[in-house]
């Protein structure tokens, strides 16, 4: 129902557009507001429990969107489902990366993310579809029993895997503190603040580009509903392509530096040539897609082990951060023009 949602709540619960924007902003702040606590959470009581939690209120709020009225119905389905995604939040990586840790393979994370990511993506597209053709043929309720059938599926995967063991070894990145001193000097945090962050910062930047480029295309004149569907079939598909260019790089702040680059390359093509602007898009979904699972892995590797959650979710908080600042900038720009 990922692509039709928007006109369930609108013509079939007659909520009017301006409340249905207002409601979901406020899911979007929630989760934002709840990734860091929810993290916290996921690393004091185990990956595998926040997991399966997260996708139980999933599957209340897939229901809830069918079955509720009005703006509390919606305002209560937002509320769940951004809970459910903050508590999965940083959890997933997590438990894989213990996971790979545990099977001595912590090489192949970087790969089983991007894969994974890619997946995804795929089966989003794949889902966009099919929701569009199941309602037009059937019904919006057939649409949202398969969406609940979908969650209620992925609630039965959580509960069948298994949790991963602490790690023995410390991460790479405070392997040196904690074998010289017990508790890290100033400069250390320091350091490994500034570490974190610029293993954080390229990835959320091109993702925010990428989400005010696309806003800009579809409300531009440009977008009318076939290609607004269109863009974001081929967006999501071109994000899908660079995780699985990620499986083949290598994670360093270099190759992340080369990707922010060639982001505001594009980003500057587009400013200097309005025509390249839907190229661009394009591209810097691509390269959102590829930085994502480098950055992944570089968090892991760089976190202990009792922060992990935390540490992925802060920098899916700071990806919401980004992309609504860019947002605002995007549609400043849009209503000048």
């Amino acid at each position: 129902m990922h692509g039709v949602y928007l006109l369930w709540w609108v013509q079939e619960r007659h909520v009017s557009p301006a409340a249905v924007a207002v409601v979901l902003a406020a899911g979007d702040l929630a989760l934002t507001a709840l990734e860091v606590p929810t993290g916290w959470l996921a690393d004091r009581y185990g990956y595998r429990a926040s997991l399966i939690f997260g996708s139980a209120l999933q599957v209340a709020g897939m229901l809830w969107c069918w079955l509720g009225r009005g703006i509390p119905g919606l305002l209560t389905a937002s509320l769940l489902v951004a809970c459910g995604d903050a508590f999965r939040s940083g959890a997933d990586q997590a438990l894989l990366y213990r996971s790979c840790l545990a099977l001595d393979r912590e090489a192949d994370f970087q790969a089983i993310e991007a894969r994974t990511r890619a997946a995804t993506l795929s089966a989003l597209v794949l889902l966009l579809v099919t929701g569009g053709a199941i309602v037009h043929r059937w019904s919006y309720a057939a649409g949202w029993i398969l969406e609940s059938i979908l969650s209620a599926l992925g609630l039965c995967v959580a509960c069948a895997m298994t949790a991963a063991p602490p790690a023995i070894n410390v991460s790479r990145g405070e392997a040196t503190s904690e074998t010289t001193s017990a508790a890290p000097s100033p400069t250390q945090r320091h350091t490994a603040v500034a570490t974190l962050a610029a293993a954080i910062a390229p990835a959320s930047c091109l993702g925010g580009m990428a989400v005010a480029f696309a806003f800009f295309v579809q409300t531009s004149g440009w977008a009318d509903v076939d290609r607004a569907t269109t863009l974001v079939g081929v967006v999501t598909l071109a994000e899908a392509a660079g995780a699985v260019l990620a499986q083949r790089v290598a994670d360093d702040m270099r190759t992340r530096l080369v990707l922010a680059g060639v982001g505001i390359g594009l980003l500057t093509m587009a400013l200097l040539h309005p025509t390249a602007l839907i190229p661009a898009t394009v591209g810097l979904s691509f390269l959102s897609g590829a930085a994502e699972p480098l950055r992944a892995t570089a968090i892991q590797r760089l976190t202990s082990d009792n922060a992990r959650a935390r540490a992925a979710s802060i920098a899916n908080a700071c990806d919401k951060v980004v992309a609504t600042l860019a947002l605002i900038v995007a549609g400043s720009l849009q209503r000048r023009r």
